[in-house]
């Protein structure tokens, strides 16, 4: 499985830079900038030798998602803080233009790697995921990545699909499509703690070793030791998925016994940032700064042997440093998501120890503006794949009088979705109650203004299947009143203590979330209700919600517990139906309040 590859040969091939000049936006972490004074970086000391330091570049984002055209509505923003203290949002990706932004940060770089920490396909929008991710990576080798670890949506169709994205060759059921057949990802996925459960080996590479010249800089990929909790039992079928610290340290004594001393983890887990804007800065001082989340132990805990970590999973921008074991600060980034950044980190590279000097590292996230020319390269290969999708993509399915957005505790759209899986269900059973939604199952708003020509206020197809990508069934189920109440009880304790998954609840069921308390606690129960009545604990409800939900997955074991299962279609034909029924060009659907959940702060 390991491997050490020489720079790739597109490297040699790599097309003109674009040269157009873009203000840049970007926010600076550095732990230091002062290099040893014995060299300057890149300095030569005579005709033929190079001097001691040599600058590297490493661009890196995370968490894609075959977002290749611009995402619309917040996911297609960032916010900005400003000089005085108040914020901004800034239009953000897509990859014609995220394409042009990584061309020209390398102009001028001969020493450049451009490296991804997960999530690049899976729960993607129609344009790709219709085409099993086939699409996004095409851009990806145009973009010239080098390396990438998975992430838990890499393995949304499971690791034989995964390992088809790598190798290449025709999807075994859909086939081809086109003349050509798919030839797999140019660069390797990096799957170090993703083991085959009958052989106990990783199932893709572990680590991968960038070359150029004298200068050597190892990668190794992990993802989220959880995965199994976020992904479709199907999709992790026969694989176990190791801890993160111990796989990065068990890999970086074989990367350093073969004399590769500079490393890189790629971990696609991630952590929260107490600010939101892409440029705040999480090493200032203050209380309630900083960061928080998975990240900061893995952190804390990776071998002082790695010298940098490009993170991702959690879609939170930053640039931080957090001390590794030794006491020593060390970078930790993530790019946010769907192409909106990127990340340019300067590792300076030590000839004579053949490690990364850690106190010349500098790091800052840049925003993918709008603002440059579109790289023609990706504007063709959107033009090829959307005249494919185009007659799934465009059909109209609905009609809105505004944006339904997908964000905060309780939000519009996932109360529109949680109404459809109900009314869905009252059809497969009029005994139906209520529909319980995962807010991770909502990828995107659905937006007023239109996205091509459908006019504003239409809901295409394509812009469903964005919203609902998966393809889970909606399931109908037998829960007791007591094992409802534990399942809202689920959203704040046990695996969602730390990170809570407030499910989106169908017209009719309310109940109060307090956050002022701890835990379980958070819930209040004697303020759930069901259509005005308390819920009887020993009574039996039938509960709609989608397989994944059903299944026990994000952490609610107690769904998993249901009786007398009945399996419907699709997530996404449910609300399709819904739309179809319940609006018209004349008679727009409007957001929803989102008053169902009670928050106390």
């Amino acid at each position: 499985m390991p491997a050490t590859t020489p720079p790739h040969d597109r490297r040699r091939r790599r097309t003109t830079r674009l040269l157009a000049a873009a203000a840049a936006l970007a926010t600076a972490g550095a732990l230091a900038a002062a290099l040893p004074s014995t060299a300057s970086a890149g300095e030569k000391t005579g005709k033929h030798w190079p001097g001691r330091y040599q600058d590297v570049q490493l661009l890196s984002f995370n968490d894609l998602h075959g977002n290749l055209e611009p995402p619309a509505g917040s996911s297609g923003r960032v916010t900005e803080l400003q000089p005085d203290g108040t914020t901004k949002t800034v239009d953000a990706g897509g990859v014609e233009y995220l394409a042009t932004h990584l061309r020209q940060a390398r102009e001028g770089n001969k020493y450049s790697i451009t490296a991804a920490g997960g999530d690049m396909v899976g729960a993607s929008p129609l344009l790709s995921g219709l085409f099993h991710d086939e699409p996004t990576i095409e851009a990806l080798n145009g973009l010239e990545l080098d390396v990438t670890s998975v992430g838990n949506h890499e393995f949304d169709e499971g690791a034989r699909e995964l390992a088809r994205l790598q190798k290449g060759g025709c999807h075994p059921t859909d086939g081809c499509y086109g003349d050509e057949e798919f030839e797999g990802a140019d660069f390797p996925y990096l799957a170090a703690n993703v083991l085959d459960e009958k052989t106990g080996k990783p199932i893709l590479k572990p680590y991968w070793v960038w070359k150029k010249k004298d200068v050597k800089i190892g990668f190794i990929g992990v993802t989220l030791e959880g995965t199994p909790d976020i992904v479709s039992a199907e999709g992790v079928k026969g694989l176990s998925f190791e801890d993160e610290v111990e796989t990065i340290n068990k890999y970086a004594k074989v990367l350093q016994r073969q004399g590769v001393k500079s490393i890189v983890a790629l971990i696609h887990e991630g952590g929260f940032p107490a600010g939101t804007a892409y440029n705040y800065d999480c090493d200032a001082p203050g209380a309630g700064d900083g960061i928080s989340g998975p990240v900061v132990d893995i952190a804390k805990n990776v071998t002082p042997q790695v010298d940098a970590l490009v993170t991702g999973h959690t879609h939170a921008p930053y640039v931080c440093t957090i001390d590794d074991p030794a006491g020593r600060p060390r970078m930790v980034t993530s790019a946010a998501s769907f192409g909106r950044l990127y990340t340019d980190t300067t590792l300076t590279y030590d000839r004579w120890t053949g490690d990364i000097a850690r106190t010349a590292v500098s790091s800052a996230n840049h925003v993918v503006t709008r603002d440059v020319p579109k790289a023609p390269d990706m504007t063709e290969l959107i033009g090829k794949w959307n005249a494919l999708a185009a007659p799934i993509g465009n059909r109209p399915i609905g009609y809105i009088s505004g944006d339904i957005g997908n964000t905060g505790t309780e939000s519009p759209l996932g109360d529109l979705i949680a109404d459809a899986q109900l009314a869905y269900g009252k059809e497969l059973d009029p005994e139906t109650d209520l529909a319980l939604m995962n807010p991770g199952g909502i990828r995107a708003p659905l937006t007023y203004a239109a996205k091509g020509a459908e006019g504003d206020g239409v809901v295409t197809y394509a812009e469903g299947f964005t919203v609902q990508p998966f393809a889970n069934t909606v399931n109908l189920q037998d829960i007791t009143g007591a094992q409802l109440i534990q399942v809202l009880k689920e959203q704040v304790s046990g695996a969602n203590t730390a990170a809570p998954k407030i499910l989106q609840v169908s017209a009719g069921l309310t109940y109060t979330l307090d956050l002022t308390k701890a835990g379980a606690d958070r819930v209040v129960t004697d303020s759930i209700r069901l259509n005005g009545a308390p819920v009887d604990p020993s009574a039996v409800y039938r509960v709609a919600s989608n397989s994944f939900l059903a299944g026990g997955g994000d952490g609610f074991p107690t769904l998993g517990q249901g009786t007398n299962d009945l399996v419907g279609a699709d997530d996404l034909t449910a609300l399709e139906k819904y739309l179809t029924a319940n609006s018209s060009a004349t008679s727009p659907i409007a957001p929803p309040k989102a008053d169902r959940i009670t928050i106390v702060k």
